[in-house]
């Protein structure tokens, strides 16, 4: 058994530094050929220094980032030290992550990051973002609407 952290730590550290926006954990946390794919944008991040500079230089500072659930195999709730309540999961190399993102514009997305780790970091995400919207008055007889929708 490795005396390193499990996966499912990593992941944990992962969401947390993701939260309170902490480029040195996530630089650490992330293996050395890690990159971000945004598919609806068609870009790819290519290191931890070029996101670093991403957040940095976004128009009017960096986004709020509010974890809603990361899942991987076995369930389990956590609160992360910003009283964030926070599902994290298993063990294995692939996860995802449920995040709300609120940008200094106001603008809000919902998203949606697909994780694989390697070598015990996190070595390729693919993340999709999707504004939420009010469902449709013809469809409401037959869902349950979430708060606020």
């Amino acid at each position: 058994m490795s005396d390193g952290p499990t996966n499912e730590q990593i992941v944990h550290d992962y969401a947390r530094a993701s939260a309170e926006l902490d480029l040195e954990t996530l630089g650490r946390l992330r293996h050395p050929e890690w990159s971000v794919m945004w598919p609806q944008s068609g870009e790819r991040v290519m290191s931890s220094e070029s996101f670093a500079e991403i957040v940095n230089a976004y128009p009017g500072g960096a986004a709020k980032t509010e974890v809603q659930r990361i899942v991987g195999g076995e369930d389990r709730w956590i609160v992360t030290a910003s009283n964030t309540v926070v599902r994290v999961a298993g063990t294995g190399d692939a996860w995802w992550g449920e995040w709300r993102m609120t940008y200094p514009d106001g603008e809000v997305y919902d998203c949606v990051d697909l994780i694989e780790l390697r070598e015990g970091k996190v070595w390729r995400e693919t993340v999709y973002w999707a504004p939420p919207f009010d469902a449709p008055e013809w469809r409401r007889p037959f869902v349950v609407l979430r708060e606020g929708g």
